[in-house]
């Protein structure tokens, strides 16, 4: 029998992913303070940042040197001659003055989900959410509607985290079949007005709450693309939504229960032709449930912020699609932990 010291059994993954929470709270605070943005101007010393960011003398050069060796930020010199500078990754996404920041979702992990993901224990004992809810608080989607500042943050927020699985999307699934195209829980109408630039010959739908639309409106003047994308104001959960021969949803479904995302699969397929395509956009997890971690997470994240939603495998999606009616379903990669499943009717 081998022994653990000849099998090299060390605890080292257990104490990197027991103790992840450092190094996560270390990223999320530099994001929130701006640290990545400042740095996109020009280089800094460690005196310059402390300036910046008013932090104290006390660890400054511990917390720099902390995002040097997680590889964020890259250094010459040593604490009082070193200059920082952002590396390649988090110049390119956590620069807030940039298209491609995805750092709006991560701002809000640090200041909501952080302390909500401590009651992750009570959650997994109660099987009720764990966020403002449990205080009284409004749910997050009617707190986020009722205020515009907070809904334009949150709606710039998931534009930008999933701007790159909206543009692969467009690019790798064939649109050349199709002429119409709707977004429903459309937010910022980024999904719909990618598939617009990538694909001439689609007109497309934006659908989402009446709040969203100026939001949707002024980022699709922006990109001059209002002749060819639509911004339409409704409920997919009371009212009929648009008819179109390709329907997406982009992080819907993982906010509901099994009841309603039958609903709204059934609605998709009633407002779609015969061989049109629902396409879903999620951290779809793996058919094994053993490898996509980031997807199980986020569905345990469904716990924290919903009373019912949860993420789901292929599988689980092929189940729920053949049992509407639809013929066929697909799946497509796309960045990081994500894809689209596909079903045709």
């Amino acid at each position: 029998m081998e022994t653990l010291i000849e099998k090299q059994v060390d605890p080292g993954k257990i104490m990197q992913i027991g103790m992840g929470f450092w190094a996560s709270k270390t990223l999320l605070t530099a994001i929130n303070m701006g640290l990545f943005t400042h740095l996109a101007e020009k280089e800094l010393t460690g005196q310059e940042i402390k300036t910046k960011l008013g932090l104290n003398e006390r660890s400054l050069y511990d917390f720099l040197d902390t995002l040097v060796a997680l590889g964020f930020l890259q250094r010459s010199g040593l604490k009082e001659t070193a200059i920082y500078s952002n590396s390649m990754d988090s110049d390119l996404f956590l620069d807030k003055t940039k298209q491609s920041y995805v750092g709006g979702m991560l701002e809000m992990s640090n200041n909501r989900l952080y302390g909500f993901w401590n009651d992750l224990e009570e959650g997994l004992k109660t099987g009720m959410p764990q966020n403002e809810t449990k205080t009284g608080g409004a749910p997050i989607f009617e707190a986020l509607y009722g205020d515009e500042a907070k809904l334009r943050e949150f709606l710039k927020a998931m534009g930008g985290i999933q701007r790159g699985n909206f543009m692969k999307l467009s690019n790798v699934f064939d649109f050349s079949n199709y002429n119409t195209h709707c977004d429903l829980g459309g937010a910022g109408g980024y999904l719909a007005a990618q598939i617009a630039m990538n694909n001439a010959n689609m007109n497309c739908i934006t659908f989402d709450l009446p709040p969203v639309a100026p939001v949707a409106t002024e980022n699709i003047a922006m990109m001059g693309l209002s002749d060819r994308v639509s911004v339409q104001s409704g409920d997919f959960f009371n009212s009929d939504i648009p008819k179109a021969d390709v329907i997406t949803m982009g992080n819907i479904l993982h906010d509901w229960g099994t009841k309603d995302k039958k609903m709204l699969i059934k609605k998709a397929y009633d407002a779609l032709p015969q061989g049109g395509a629902l396409v879903v956009i999620e951290n779809i997890i793996d058919n094994n449930r053993s490898e996509n971690a980031f997807g199980l997470m986020m569905s345990l994240n469904m716990l924290i912020e919903t009373p019912e939603g949860y993420d789901f495998s292929f599988a689980d999606f092929n189940e729920l699609a053949e049992e509407i009616g639809f013929a066929e379903t697909s799946i497509i990669p796309l960045t990081g932990p994500s894809s689209a499943v596909i079903a045709i009717k």
